[in-house]
């Protein structure tokens, strides 16, 4: 019986061990996102960091963007770490770090390689795996121990729902 439940996990993983999974992956980002943007706002040479990098890559109005991206990144980030809105936050980050690769990052990849080495080193950008880690969090969810789940689960729109989609109302 030990085997069959190993064999199991092994080629099919522990759905209940899914939520501590969800959650590891939104508090790590929701705090890497607030430290990141908090820092571009209160840190004078972060703060000069960011606008030289907004303003090298042509982005207009670097000043205000510098401070709309890095309060961006350090409210999602906060709201990712309670789990408040974080289907929103998650697309806000999405936006923000698919930016952040075609306006800066793409630059640094040598134009010369082959396509398989132009992917690899597409693939190992930071932003690429923080936008991968974000879908999966959209499509599952912030997890039960998020105030997502809570509000959901008061308003009673999780007893509505069924693996087919949303119920349709009687009458």
């Amino acid at each position: 019986m030990k085997t069959d439940a190993l064999v199991h996990f092994v080629l099919s993983g522990n759905r209940s061990l899914q939520h501590y999974a969800v959650l590891l992956a939104r508090i790590s980002l929701g705090v890497f996102f607030a430290i990141s943007g908090g820092n571009k706002l209160f840190v004078p040479g972060q703060y000069k960091l960011m606008y030289e990098t907004i303003f090298g890559a042509g982005i207009p109005f670097p000043h205000v963007m510098t401070y709309f991206v890095s309060s961006v990144e350090l409210v999602c980030g906060c709201l990712l770490i309670i789990g408040l809105l974080s289907t929103l936050c998650c697309l806000a980050l999405i936006i923000d770090m698919i930016v952040a690769i075609t306006t800066v990052q793409l630059a640094t990849i040598t134009k010369t390689l082959s396509f398989i080495d132009w992917l690899d080193d597409l693939l190992y950008l930071p932003e690429v795996m923080y936008i991968i880690i974000f879908l999966w969090l959209i499509s599952s969810g912030p997890g039960r121990l998020s105030i997502d789940h809570w509000i959901a689960t008061r308003s009673g729109l999780l007893h509505g729902l069924s693996a087919g989609g949303p119920r349709p109302s009687p009458g």
